[in-house]
C-alpha cells in the first residue's frame, strides 16, 4: 500500500491505495494554520476508512506543505505527484493545467507520466482560486453560485485587468454602470481563462488537456478555458485528489525500491 499527502494553501488531501494503485480511500479537508495537524487529521481519517494498521505504510508527501509532515517518509514536489496522479487516470493527457486556491500551474506531461516542463503562477493571484473568491464577494454571490451565474451571460463584459487589485476596482465599476451580474462573472471567468491560456503556450499546448484542482469544478471555468485554448479539456472525476494519488503511487514504488 502506499498513502500520498497534498498539502495545499487551502485544502489537505490523503489518498490511501493498494499496491496497484487502487484507491482504497481518501479524504479532503481545510487546511487551517498549521499544515502538521491538518495531515495528521487526513491520517487519522484514512486509517478510519480502511479499518487498517497504517503505521508502517509508505507514505508520501506533496504540496506547499509537504516538509511539515513529519511521519511522512519522503516529500515530492506537486509538479510530479499530479503528473504522475493525471498519467495513471488517463496516460492520454499531455498537457495538466492545475488551478488551485493560491497558485496555477502548468505541466507538459510525458510518456511516462514524469514532467517534461512546467509554469507556474505563483506570485500572483489572478488566474487562482483566490481570484474568484474576492470576485464572488464583491458580486455578492458564493463562490459556488460564481460559475453558474457567469453561464447565464450572453455578452461578458470585459475585465482588462489581470491583477486582482485592479480588476475588484473594474468590476465595481461596472457595477455602478448598471452591468448585469451575470455579463460581469462572464467577463471574470473569460478574463482568468485569458491568463491560464498564455500561461499554456508558454509551455506549448498539446491536446489531449487535463484540468484538475479546486477551480476544475467550475463550469463556467472550463468553459472559457475551452474556448480560450481552442479545444476541449478533461477533468477527473475528482480532480482535487490527483496530486495525493500521484504521491500514493510514487510512495508504493518507494517502499518497492527499499525492499
Amino acid at each position: 500500500m502506499g498513502i500520498g499527502l497534498d498539502l495545499g494553501s487551502t485544502t489537505t488531501k490523503g489518498v490511501l491505495v493498494d499496491k496497484s494503485g487502487k484507491v482504497i480511500a481518501a479524504h479532503l479537508i481545510p487546511t487551517g494554520a498549521i499544515a502538521s495537524k491538518a495531515a495528521e487529521n487526513v491520517l487519522e481519517e484514512l486509517t478510519k476508512l480502511s479499518q487498517l494498521d497504517l503505521g508502517d505504510v509508505s507514505t508520501v508527501s506533496t504540496g506547499y506543505g509537504r516538509t511539515q509532515v513529519k511521519f511522512s517518509h519522503e516529500s515530492i514536489t506537486e509538479i510530479t505527484c499530479h503528473s504522475v496522479g493525471v498519467h495513471s487516470l488517463n496516460p492520454r493527457i499531455k498537457l495538466l493545467i492545475d488551478v488551485g486556491g493560491q497558485d496555477s500551474k502548468v505541466i507538459r506531461i510525458g510518456s511516462k507520466g514524469r514532467p517534461t516542463d512546467f509554469e507556474l503562477n505563483d506570485k500572483c493571484s489572478a488566474g487562482t482560486g483566490r481570484f474568484l473568491e474576492v470576485m464572488a464577494r464583491v458580486l455578492e454571490v458564493s463562490i459556488d453560485e460564481l460559475g453558474p451565474l457567469a453561464l447565464k451571460s450572453k455578452f461578458p463584459c470585459q475585465i482588462s485587468s489581470t491583477c486582482t487589485v485592479f480588476a475588484e476596482s473594474e468590476v465595481i465599476g461596472r457595477i455602478g454602470s448598471g452591468e448585469s451580474p451575470a455579463n460581469i462573472a462572464a467577463g471574470i471567468h473569460q478574463a482568468m481563462a485569458a491568463k491560464i491560456s498564455t500561461l499554456s503556450r508558454r509551455v506549448g499546448v498539446s491536446s489531449p488537456i487535463g484540468v484538475t484542482g479546486g477551480v476544475a469544478r467550475n463550469p463556467a471555468f472550463r468553459h472559457y478555458l475551452s474556448e480560450a485554448l481552442n479545444c476541449d479539456l478533461w477533468m477527473p472525476e475528482e480532480p482535487q485528489l490527483t496530486g495525493a494519488l500521484g504521491a500514493a503511487i510514487l510512495a508504493i514504488a518507494r517502499a518497492s525500491d527499499t525492499e
